[in-house]
């Protein structure tokens, strides 16, 4: 199914136990998935990417809640998992006071169109939202954080972050502790970081998500971007990514407060939690090793910086897509 028939479902009450949540949308994705996992009290185990295990995940969905509440499990990847752990999770969690999501990030999407429907599971697929639809889910927001804001300056908002609802998202939590009354044109100019800014940050993050980067990384040297800025804001975020990692190992969760000393929206922290997943605590050293180098290298006199930052971002490209 698509997203506006499961909204109707959500509107009446789901009373499925077992989800898979796949497509083209991963900020539709976390949303959803954040949504089924809002059970209070609830047992959670949840895995992130790689973590999986069939056996803890199986043990989970079969044993008793600690305190009568609900088994809740959550496995977020970009990896299929096989059909026949999958057949036995889904037939567990139906056993008990249980619930299974599964969100599936990679770009196989027809194995789970109308899949395992025999056993009750909702597949549903979600699809990048359209301009009215992001404009929608940004005046909710507005909304939702008292913000006075309109159409007109929502567009204008959406389009310095190039379409992407997930990064107009996270800046109007800034406009909330930032702006005070009516927010026009001129005040997101004013409050919200520029167009160079923007790509800059995008840059970085698909930097890390393993995508093409040169064309992006072009296209801001050229808009006069500085070299060694962009490997310092590579590795403030690799820092964060890391910082991600070790809390998750360490307390099974991502608790944004205690590792940023903020809370961003809750896509965000998923997001990057899952990308701090993908990378190996001592992968972090080498590829911050390598970066400082770099910053190094293009500060001392006579180097060429820009031959510095493609050779640094290509060689880390390599050790990253092996990871």
């Amino acid at each position: 199914m698509y997203k506006a028939e499961f909204d109707k479902i959500l509107e009446r009450g789901v009373k499925e136990r077992n989800f898979i949540l796949f497509g083209e949308s991963a900020f539709f994705i976390d949303r959803y998935c954040a949504q089924l996992s809002d059970i209070e009290d609830a047992n959670k185990l949840t895995f992130y990417f790689d973590e999986y295990d069939f056996a803890s995940a199986k043990t989970h969905l079969g044993q008793a809640s600690l305190f009568g509440g609900t088994n809740l499990l959550v496995i977020k990847s970009e990896k299929k998992i096989p059909k026949k752990e999958l057949e036995t999770l889904f037939e567990l969690c139906n056993k008990g006071d249980n619930r299974f999501v599964y969100a599936y990030y990679g770009s196989d999407h027809k194995s789970y169109n109308n899949a395992f429907k025999k056993l009750g599971v909702l597949t549903v697929r979600f699809f990048t939202p359209k301009h009215n639809e992001a404009i929608s889910i940004l005046m909710q927001e507005a909304n939702k954080n008292g913000l006075q804001i309109d159409n007109y300056t929502l567009n204008h908002l959406l389009s310095l972050h190039n379409g992407k609802v997930e990064l107009a998202l996270s800046e109007l939590e800034k406009l909330a502790l930032l702006a005070q009354g009516p927010i026009g044109n001129k005040d997101i100019d004013a409050l919200v970081y520029g167009m160079g800014e923007v790509d800059l940050q995008t840059f970085i993050k698909e930097f890390w998500q393993k995508k093409d980067f040169l064309p992006n990384l072009e296209r801001l040297l050229e808009s006069g971007e500085d070299e060694i800025r962009i490997v310092t804001a590579l590795n403030t975020f690799l820092h964060e990514l890391y910082l991600f990692n070790i809390y998750i190992r360490i307390n099974g969760h991502a608790d944004a407060k205690a590792i940023l000393g903020y809370n961003p929206p809750q896509f965000v922290i998923n997001e990057k939690a899952q990308m701090a997943m993908k990378i190996k605590p001592k992968t972090y050293y080498v590829l911050t090793k390598k970066l400082l180098d770099a910053e190094l290298k293009m500060k001392s006199a006579n180097n060429d910086k820009r031959a510095i930052l493609y050779a640094t971002l290509l060689e880390i490209s390599k050790l990253v897509m092996r990871v």
